[in-house]
């Protein structure tokens, strides 16, 4: 991937507030830069404040306080610059049932202003699978149809940036990784990508960086594999040769759990014990080893414990 770390962000976010009529502060002081070229990730549990966040940035949300660039526009400086600026994907899936795929493209197309000569409407379709349906209403597409037909919607007027929201929620396998590789495409071709999922796994795969927010405050903020690095515990699972009895207990074991009749699950911290201690203490407990399987810390531990420890 092209190194862009010398570029302005594609997203400059500095100390954006919300804070609704009734009270409640959906966003709080949240600063965070988005690189351009990257697929970022952002992450959180429901109501932390992801979706407010987004909405800010296309326009639909007022934000209380902070400021906003988007492509270097500041959003209440250069609106429509700004909004030029960005695709976004949203949760809901929004467009006309009675139009056809290709009069949706068509008809966004020229809200954003774009030349009919400029419009590229069937090679979106293309891209995302949908050209057999192109002349189909939309209201006959399935769930995962719908869902890339937004996407292709919020590609038309070339934005050089893509913000997906929760885009494969309730999307089958296939589809959600057809939707990948043409997200991979994308950010080949240069569109920095920002992401919210609940498929940590996806995350972890996909995005260069994370950011992680809970409760309106950003929690974390960090390239993927030094996030999954900060999580400490890590699981080794143990086979011996006789059946269990009592569980053993050792200074090095965190958390011991029996699975089956001959299996232990022992979770512990790697920075006071290693696996290799782990197993010498199994055998000091007067055990036997048959087989060993270690489980690397995933993203999902350290999502865990951060909005565990943020509660």
């Amino acid at each position: 991937m092209t190194d862009h770390s010398s570029l302005q962000p594609a997203i400059d976010i500095e100390g954006l507030t919300k804070v609704y009529s009734d009270g409640k502060v959906a966003l709080d002081d949240v600063t965070v830069s988005v690189p351009r070229g990257q697929i970022f990730g952002l992450l959180g549990p429901n109501g932390a404040g992801k979706s407010t966040l987004i909405n800010v940035l296309a326009g639909l949300v007022n934000k209380t306080g902070g400021t906003a660039r988007i492509w270097g526009f500041d959003i209440d400086v250069n609106p429509r610059n700004a909004k030029n600026s960005i695709g976004i994907v949203n949760q809901e899936i929004l467009f006309d049932p009675f139009f056809t795929p290709l009069e949706t493209l068509e008809n966004q197309a020229g809200f954003y202003g774009v030349p009919q000569d400029r419009r590229r409407s069937m090679e979106l379709l293309r891209a995302v699978h949908l050209d057999d349906k192109a002349n189909a209403y939309s209201r006959t597409l399935s769930g995962g149809m719908k869902r890339r037909l937004m996407v292709a919607k919020a590609m038309v007027h070339s934005p050089p940036i893509l913000v997906l929201d929760e885009p494969t929620a309730g999307v089958d396998i296939m589809l959600r990784q057809q939707l990948w590789d043409y997200v991979r495409h994308l950010n080949a071709q240069g569109v920095t990508i920002v992401l919210t999922t609940h498929y940590l796994e996806e995350a972890e795969q996909l995005c260069d960086r994370i950011a992680i927010i809970n409760h309106g405050r950003l929690i974390a903020n960090k390239p993927t594999r030094e996030l999954v690095g900060m999580a400490q515990e890590k699981l080794v699972q143990v086979t011996v040769e006789r059946d269990v009895g009592d569980i053993p207990t050792h200074p090095s074991f965190e958390k011991v759990e029996l699975s089956g009749e001959r299996t232990l699950n022992i979770t512990f911290r790697k920075d006071r014990a290693n696996a290799g201690q782990v197993l010498a203490a199994v055998q000091q407990c007067g055990f036997q080893i048959v087989d060993v399987v270690t489980r690397e810390p995933d993203l999902e531990d350290v999502f865990l414990n951060l909005t565990a420890a943020a509660a």
